[in-house]
């Protein structure tokens, strides 16, 4: 289970049952986290079921505008929702939704959907987490800068097990860096987190003054994962629109957006411990971080520059275990 094979996954190889993308314990040494990706457009007026179980689950609109979500709690009791969803996911953060733990739902809609998952016994309340609930983080600095929308960190949401956020990073950056891990419990340093990344890269929409890009753009970016002492694995990959890799453990990063393209990440992290993000730098690279000191976050963030201004937006280095993923 070292090989890139099986823990990359390519658009397409996961789909399953109607979804372009199915994440879950059926796949070989996966257990705490799940995931799954559907264009509701094309089921109809029949729209998406999910049904209740022993699992928690976080809706999160990727594009092509909002989704109406009929759900009955585990108490019997029926409840509607309309999510703002977003037109693209480079356009900010958007309106998501928490089911917890026996709760069914059938999702409506024009636009795409991913469905964060993770196996839970504790239930927490239903809840709507607007888009202007979501923070904005500015990580990093320079080459380094990148974006977080808190969707559904432990600050953000009540949950069980579920940990939800998402990455942008501009053009020719770097994220997931230094390479970091959170494959064992250590209390206090370190938590003990499977994590799921889904990928999708655009033309970034830089100056308005350019040209438009070439007809046969094939937006792309690279992402690596390497051994810890506790985990063995081996990802070296150029990414896509609907690529996925899943991260059992060991160091993960960089993820490093090709200059032209930039690249957008959903990641979903659960465990068997504390539900808390606590990570180790990979000793090799951690001295990266002094060095940003002396530079700026990357001018063009936050993006897009239209964000609503009532987003609460925070730049920070992002020191080890400390503040929001990635």
């Amino acid at each position: 289970m070292s090989t890139d094979a099986a823990w990359f996954h390519p658009h397409g190889s996961l789909a399953r049952d109607g979804w372009s993308i199915v994440v879950d314990d059926s796949l070989p040494g996966w257990r705490h986290t799940g995931l799954r990706v559907a264009e509701l457009g094309h089921r109809g007026d029949a729209g998406l079921e999910l049904p209740a179980g022993e699992i928690e689950r976080q809706l999160v609109p990727l594009g092509g505008g909002g989704v109406h979500v009929e759900v009955v709690d585990a108490d019997g009791t029926a409840h509607a929702f309309d999510l703002d969803g977003r037109g693209s996911v480079f356009d900010g953060p958007t309106d998501t939704l928490y089911l917890p733990v026996g709760a069914s739902a059938v999702v409506t809609g024009p636009g795409r959907l991913a469905v964060a998952e993770a196996p839970a016994t504790t239930r927490h309340p239903l809840r709507l987490i607007g888009r202007d609930e979501a923070p904005v983080e500015l990580r990093g600095r320079g080459q380094a800068s990148r974006q977080v929308h808190d969707l559904g960190t432990p600050a953000v949401m009540a949950a069980d097990r579920l940990i939800v956020c998402e990455v942008i990073t501009p053009a020719g950056n770097w994220s997931s860096y230094p390479p970091h891990k959170h494959d064992e419990e250590v209390p206090g340093v370190e938590s003990q987190l499977e994590e799921i990344y889904y990928f999708e890269a655009a033309v970034t929409r830089g100056d308005a003054s350019r040209p438009a890009p070439h007809g046969t753009a094939e937006p792309f970016a690279l992402f690596s994962a390497s051994s810890s002492s506790v985990t063995e694995i081996a990802i070296d990959e150029r990414v896509t629109t609907g690529d996925v890799a899943l991260l059992p453990g060991g160091y993960h990063g960089p993820a490093a957006a090709a200059p032209g393209y930039d690249l957008y990440y959903l990641n979903v992290m659960a465990g068997p411990g504390e539900r808390v993000w606590r990570i180790t730098d990979e000793p090799a690279h951690a001295w990266v971080r002094d060095t940003w000191d002396d530079e700026i976050v990357d001018p063009r963030l936050p993006y897009p520059a239209s964000a609503p201004a009532s987003h609460p937006t925070a730049a920070t280095a992002t020191a080890p275990n400390e503040g929001t993923p990635q």
